[in-house]
């Protein structure tokens, strides 16, 4: 697989495990995902970094259409968050990829890593 394919596939792990963790954290709290109570809590704060980590995209885009909606911030900057959301989506999907193969490792599967 060229590099072009490996980056694509951890951009799509990074945004699918965003997907899921964020959706599960809205069915379990009943409320949209953003980095406010409950998701984020300084009486919290390693379960803050965890929700931040895994759903932080979807946080933060969600958090700035809602700026955008009133107009709390310009456009330039809405793009601004959706490509820093792009990029953190990268970064889980490397991040996800490197413990699954870590952890395929330990297990002894036999898939060269």
């Amino acid at each position: 697989m060229g590099q072009l394919e490996l980056t694509l596939f951890a951009f799509v792990v990074g945004l699918t495990t965003c997907g899921l963790v964020g959706s599960a954290m809205e069915l379990v709290y009943g409320r949209k995902v953003a980095f406010t109570e409950p998701y984020v809590s300084p009486s919290h704060v390693l379960r803050s970094l965890v929700a931040a980590a895994c759903a932080g995209p979807f946080m933060l885009v969600n958090d700035a259409l809602d700026a955008r909606r009133e107009r709390r911030i310009s456009t330039v900057a809405l793009m601004s968050c959706g490509c820093a959301a792009v990029a953190w989506a990268l970064a889980l999907g490397v991040v996800v990829l490197a413990i699954a193969s870590w952890t395929a490792g330990l297990l002894g599967s036999g898939i060269p890593a």
